[in-house]
């Protein structure tokens, strides 16, 4: 079993400590850990790998994302299980919650069983596939919930994402039927009738531009039912990529309240806004959309708070030719994972509104809790698993999407200065990006 020996690193931010990794788990953290480099010891075991952390580089548990697209199987031109997990590791991610919008779409034992295959194969990041709540993501009748509960995948987070579960009928169907099993359901919140043919954020920019607006009541609409049905079946419910002040307000009466709600804000929510629509990029279109400033101010401090409990990169890959196209004819969706730790150290940490270790538990911690997902998501401490991120704080770069790991360059940060930068990843040990690039 190979030993890692880290130096001098800032566990969660505080002062440099050393990290010693043997095999799959982390041996000890101290000040002045021996890895043996003057050869091997009494038990024959060679010297451990040093990595010079400088005293600088912020020790960080694996990220785990709850929202990512890997678009396979169906549309691996856009992405692959392969190509998303790499792209994931260079993020700092060791896992990823894998979307049901595929095709054939995610909706029965087999197919998730395909796509957590998938991902074993791949080796860089754990993929934990998400179970549609309806059969084709059609919103008509409840998928095969138990049969993907019980499969090797053991599914427990089910989402139609991409498509919002509108019946109040089958959703509260849906909220009642995971609860045998722990599950939750992860609501894409989009009333369809107010969004037909919605285009961008609903308000001035809109109304000059011309463009279908967005209203934040579709989202808010939404997930003021969906909280109230979970409640009233005493189910858990999680509000995807959240928007809009109006819905950090719903969450924090739905929390008050003590019910089992759950959300998730994107980085490109925290930092962009509609005005850049101005420019009709497509890069800038995506679901849902691009809001105000407000809107951005009032998603950092939830997030600082607790109200939100966790940043998603909801990574959408497209091809060139679903996004170099006219605006109303693009495809909505970003890519996110490679660049979601610098974006939020630029909004969050950078601002003050969080220290290290409250990214940790923001994007690692809590979307491990709620997807129920063991071995990551856990302290910094000795016999965890050594499910690791070392990231270099004082680093600033230009954003270049033709060096990304992911299959698609749809990036809304090209040409953009961002702070940070993912030195290392562990996956059990094992390191899948070192010196900032894939191993």
């Amino acid at each position: 079993m190979s030993k890692i020996l880290i130096r001098g690193a800032k566990v969660l931010g505080g002062e440099p400590q050393d990290v010693l990794i043997d095999g799959e788990t982390i041996a000890a953290i101290g000040t002045g850990l021996s890895g043996g480099e003057g050869g091997p010891g009494a038990d024959g075991d060679a010297p451990a790998t040093v990595i010079d952390a400088e005293g600088r580089m912020v020790l960080l548990p694996g990220l785990v994302d709850l929202h990512t697209h890997l678009r396979e199987p169906g549309r691996e031109d856009s992405e692959t299980v392969l190509t998303g997990t790499r792209a994931a590791a260079v993020g700092g991610y060791t896992a990823v919650h894998a979307m049901a919008n595929t095709f054939p779409v995610a909706d029965t034992a087999g197919v998730v069983e395909q796509v957590w295959r998938l991902g074993k194969e791949s080796g860089y990041c754990d993929v934990q596939p998400v179970g549609a709540v309806t059969v084709g993501l059609e919103g008509k009748q409840l998928a095969e919930l138990g049969a993907m509960a019980d499969s090797a995948a053991q599914v427990r987070v089910f989402s139609d994402d991409g498509k919002c579960v509108d019946d109040a009928v089958i959703m509260r169907r849906a909220l009642e039927y995971v609860k045998a099993f722990d599950g939750v359901v992860a609501q894409h919140a989009q009333e369809p009738r107010l969004t037909e043919g919605a285009q961008m954020n609903e308000g001035t920019v809109s109304g000059e531009l011309g463009l279908t607006g967005w209203p934040a009541v579709a989202e808010e609409s939404i997930i003021a039912r969906d909280i109230l049905l979970a409640a009233h079946v005493g189910s858990r419910v999680h509000i995807c990529h959240l928007s809009t002040a109006g819905s950090v307000e719903l969450v924090r009466w739905a929390k008050s309240k003590g019910w089992d709600v759950t959300a998730e804000v994107t980085p490109h929510h925290l930092l962009l806004t509609d005005e850049l629509v101005r420019t009709y990029n497509p890069v800038y279109k995506v679901n849902p959309p691009l809001r105000t400033e407000a809107d951005v101010l009032a998603l950092r401090e939830a997030l600082a708070d607790g109200t939100i409990d966790c940043v998603a990169t909801d990574h959408a890959p497209h091809p060139h030719e679903d996004k170099d196209c006219e605006w109303a004819a693009a495809a909505m969706g970003m890519v996110g994972l490679e660049t979601a730790l610098s974006v939020v150290q630029h909004t969050m940490v950078d601002t003050g509104l969080l220290d290290w270790a409250g990214v940790a538990d923001r994007m690692s911690a809590r979307p491990a809790v709620i997807g129920r997902l063991a071995g990551h998501g856990r302290p910094l401490a000795a016999g965890e698993p050594a499910n690791l991120v070392l990231l270099d704080p004082a680093y600033r770069g230009v954003v270049n999407p033709a060096g990304f790991a992911s299959r698609s360059r749809n990036t809304p940060y090209e040409g953009r200065e961002l702070p940070g930068r993912v030195f290392a990843t562990f996956l059990r040990g094992q390191a899948t990006v070192m010196d900032g690039k894939l191993t």
